[in-house]
């Protein structure tokens, strides 16, 4: 079972992990982005490449399952306008046993945020926005998953 989704909609958490919950599998290892207030951001603003995007994530869920042993994977990204405390991503893997979720979760969030087409920009309380740029540590984190 595999679900990827990108949508300008808010993600329910409980929506998202409830098809993986029915698959018959002893673990279900999820992630949830929540977009956060620092430096004084009031709201997230992320745009993306359709069909690009997609196909990136599709790839990322495809390796996932092809590198561990999976019954389901959900990856559900926001895009547009995302007001602080909402959700910005939602991973989620299920397998027979808790090691090849949880790994095949925490590769997805990592790969995610290099290898897909989004592009983040910070709103912030004085009215100013600023574009997002890439992090070396989002690169390292990435890189440990190379085979």
């Amino acid at each position: 079972m595999k679900q990827v989704a990108v949508t300008a909609e808010p993600i329910s958490t409980a929506m998202a992990l409830d098809p993986l919950e029915h698959l018959g599998g002893g673990a279900l290892a999820s992630f949830t982005g929540i977009a956060r207030a620092d430096c004084g951001v009031v709201a997230l603003e992320l745009e993306h490449y359709p069909g690009m995007t997609e196909q990136n994530l599709n790839a990322l869920v495809d390796e996932a399952m092809a590198r561990w042993t999976l019954l389901g994977c959900v990856v559900i990204h926001r895009v547009g306008k995302i007001a602080v405390g909402e959700q910005v991503v939602v991973v989620a893997t299920a397998a027979h046993h808790r090691a090849e979720a949880l790994d095949a979760c925490a590769f997805l969030i990592d790969r995610l945020k290099t290898d897909a087409a989004f592009w983040k920009k910070e709103h912030r309380t004085d009215g100013s926005a600023l574009w997002v740029e890439a992090k070396s540590t989002d690169d390292a984190r990435a890189e440990k998953w190379s085979l």
